[in-house]
């Protein structure tokens, strides 16, 4: 039963690491490395992550500057970075691509607001989801004998209030990355 009880911790913590790790690479007005986490660049005939190809450094507020550890790769990064999601437009001076992060428009706030809280909204599913495998946990095994009626309610309390806590917890972290967002 503590196994139980333990597991579902463990997985509800990992829903909320994904939800913040999600909320990194969405594009505020800030320049931000983890904006090009998602990017992949054609490197040496295979997909390669950014991160693995360059070295990103946000050395002022709206500027970020990569620098390929291979000087062949800057056309395919300058390219990559073109046909992403992010509308920003890479500067390539033959030896680093400096990237502007424009401020963003009040209409663009207000979809990436939208996309933020649909993604807490899919996360505070996966947490009810995680609540509901590990009470049917539970419930087969109180049917098998394995538990009585008395323990079993009470871990069921146990994985209600972890619940609470971890959509308490995306609320917080939405709500953070709500302002960051429509921050001017």
């Amino acid at each position: 039963m503590e196994s139980i009880l333990s597991n579902t911790e463990v997985k509800m913590k990992k829903s909320v690491e994904a939800l913040e790790r999600e909320f990194s690479s969405l594009r505020t007005g800030r320049a931000s490395a983890a904006l090009f986490d998602k990017i992949k660049v054609e490197a040496y005939g295979q997909p390669t992550p950014l991160a693995q190809a360059a070295t990103i450094s946000v050395p002022e507020a709206r500027l970020v500057v990569i620098q390929p550890w291979d000087k062949g790769l800057l056309n395919e990064i300058e390219k990559a970075i073109q046909k992403s999601e992010l509308s920003v437009n890479p500067n390539n001076d033959g030896k680093v691509i400096r990237i502007n992060i424009p401020p963003l428009t009040e209409e663009r706030r207000k979809e990436l607001v939208k996309v933020a809280k649909s993604s807490a909204e899919q996360n505070r599913v996966s947490i009810r989801n995680i609540r509901r495998d590990a009470n049917d946990e539970l419930k087969k095994l109180q049917k098998s004998g394995d538990i009585g009626e008395d323990d079993e309610k009470k871990a069921t309390d146990k994985i209600q209030k972890l619940t609470d806590s971890f959509i308490k917890e995306i609320g917080l972290v939405l709500d953070a990355k709500e302002n960051e967002i429509m921050e001017i």
